[in-house]
């Protein structure tokens, strides 16, 4: 049996200098690059700002997507300029993947994190 990919993140609002609660994340999946994008599921953050129930990548999954829906939750403030922020990246069966969005109203930052 191969093990698959697991892939997790949490959104941190620096302008506020606290955790975004309350972003959908949707995570989608595909086997090739140019391949179709399958969605697998979709969570919101908490108060620490995390997605805890992503599900686990299929086994032949090679890039994984991750649609964050910042708009409602910058919009609160009337500073939507990013209505939505998408990651893509590729992974690899067995490896983990925590990827945190770094989030202002006007830019963002991603890395992979621990």
């Amino acid at each position: 049996m191969t093990e698959t990919a697991s892939v997790s993140t949490h959104i941190l609002d620096t302008s506020l200098g606290r955790p975004a609660q309350g972003v959908t994340v949707r995570l989608s999946a595909c086997t090739a690059s140019g391949a179709d994008w399958r969605p697998l599921g979709e969570g919101t953050t908490d108060a620490d700002g995390r997605c805890r129930d992503l599900p686990a990548p299929p086994e032949d999954t090679a890039q994984v997507r991750l649609d964050f829906a910042v708009e409602p939750y910058l919009g609160e403030r009337g500073d939507a300029f990013f209505p939505e922020v998408t990651v893509t990246f590729a992974v690899r069966a067995g490896e983990h993947y925590h990827v945190p969005l770094l989030l202002s109203p006007f830019g963002y930052s991603v890395y992979r994190g621990s």
